[in-house]
């Protein structure tokens, strides 16, 4: 089977498929715990900023908590780590059991697939962050 790989996990029915899914449901969860971390120190940036009255400049440092939440949120969403994607692996079974893409035009879609997830975080964050410099505070 060109680039597919079913597990034969009973904590997972994931399969890799090129290009759009190369994490499994124990992967995902760790997105999300990303995700959650990312979006609790955004949120602590930005009652700091407030309680403070930083400079309007000061908050585009809000950036960098957004980005992780968002690459986060995105990764599991998309069922799809966009680090195993730039490194040609891909882990749809039990933690810590990454396996390679042998097939170089997966791996093409792979690298496609992080590159669109890494923009569309950016984009998250750097909305959010325009939001937050912005308002009125």
């Amino acid at each position: 089977m060109h680039g597919l790989m079913k597990t034969n996990s009973k904590m997972s029915n994931a399969t890799y498929i090129p290009g759009s899914c190369n994490i499994g449901r124990n992967e995902i969860r760790r997105r999300q715990i990303v995700g959650l971390v990312g979006l609790f120190f955004s949120l602590s940036s930005l009652i700091g900023l407030i309680s403070i009255h930083a400079a309007r400049g000061a908050r585009l440092g809000i950036f960098l908590p957004l980005m992780v939440a968002s690459i986060g949120f995105v990764q599991s969403r998309s069922k799809f780590c966009l680090a195993y994607g730039f490194a040609g692996t891909f882990n749809v079974g039990k933690l810590g059991s990454i396996s390679r893409v042998s097939d170089p035009s997966d791996r093409i879609a792979d690298r496609a697939t992080a590159l669109k997830i890494l923009a569309k975080s950016f984009l998250l964050a750097f909305i959010a962050t325009a939001v937050v410099f912005v308002l009125p505070l």
